[in-house]
C-alpha cells in the first residue's frame, strides 16, 4: 500500500486536534495538507511530521482545499479525511484488501461522545448504500486519481455535502463504489451535535436530497445555511 495512498486533510485553526490525527496516522503514507489556518496547526505539523509531509497554505473553503490536495498528490489513490478524527489502528492494514474498485468510503464511529448517534449513523450509511446510494462522509472517503480526475473533481460552488456529491458521481458514471465497514475513523470533535443532533441530522437530509434530486437551486449550492456558523 505505500506509495499507492496520499491522505488529503483541509485545516483550518486545528492546533487543538492535529496531534491526535497525526499519531493514527503510519509515519510512510503521504500527508497532504491544505491549511488555512491562523493558528500553530502548521508549525504543529511541521514539528511532528517532517517526513512524508506536504504543507500548502491556501485560504480556500474545505471544498477548493480537498480539490487543492487532490492535484498535488501523485499517488494512485486518494484519501480524503478531516484533522479532528483518528484513524483505527488497523485502518492501513486493511485498506489494502479495498483497493481493487474505484472509490471506497468506511463510517465514523466515536470513542468517547455521542457513540449512539455515530453508529446510528453508520448503519444508515450501509442502508443506503444497499439502496444503491452511496452515503460518503469526507472524513473516510477514497477516490482512486484517474476517477476522480474523469469525473471532474469536487464541485467547487458547494461549501458543504461536497463529499456526498462527488460519491454520487462517481456512482452515476459507472464507476464502482463500496462501503467497507472495516475502515474505520473516530470523531473527536464533536461541535457539531453539541450545537443539536436534530440542526445537523435535518441539515445533511435536507441538502442531500436536495443535491442528490437535482432540485437544489444554483443559488443556494454555496450558501451553507449556517453550518460552519460557530456558536456564540
Amino acid at each position: 500500500m505505500e506509495g499507492e495512498v496520499s491522505v488529503i486533510v483541509p485545516t483550518r485553526n486545528e492546533a487543538h486536534n492535529v496531534p491526535c490525527f497525526l499519531r493514527s496516522l503510519p509515519a510512510n503514507v503521504l500527508l497532504i495538507v491544505v491549511d488555512a489556518s491562523d493558528d500553530e496547526t502548521p508549525t504543529i505539523i511541521r514539528r511532528s511530521r517532517p517526513f512524508n509531509t506536504i504543507i500548502i497554505r491556501h485560504p480556500g473553503n474545505v471544498t477548493v482545499a480537498r480539490q487543492i490536495g487532490a492535484e498535488a498528490a501523485i499517488t494512485e489513490w486518494l484519501l480524503f479525511t478531516d484533522a479532528d478524527v483518528l484513524f483505527d489502528r488497523d485502518y492501513f492494514v486493511n485498506l489494502s484488501a479495498h483497493l481493487q474498485g474505484d472509490a471506497v468510503y468506511g463510517p465514523k464511529h466515536s470513542l468517547d461522545r455521542f457513540s449512539h448517534y455515530y453508529r446510528w449513523f453508520g448503519q444508515g450509511q450501509q442502508w443506503m448504500h444497499r439502496l444503491g446510494i452511496p452515503a460518503a462522509s469526507g472524513s473516510n472517503l477514497l477516490i482512486r486519481r484517474p476517477v476522480f480526475d474523469a469525473i471532474g473533481g469536487f464541485d467547487l460552488r458547494l461549501t458543504v455535502n461536497e463529499d456526498s456529491e462527488i460519491a454520487w458521481r462517481v456512482k452515476r458514471q459507472g464507476y464502482r463504489i463500496a462501503f467497507a465497514r472495516d475502515l474505520v475513523v473516530y470523531a473527536r470533535d464533536h461541535r457539531r451535535l453539541e450545537y443539536g443532533r436534530f440542526r445537523k441530522t435535518a441539515h445533511s437530509l435536507l441538502r442531500c436530497a436536495l443535491l442528490y434530486s437535482g432540485l437544489m437551486p444554483a443559488r443556494w449550492r454555496s450558501h451553507d445555511w449556517g453550518y460552519w456558523k460557530q456558536r456564540a
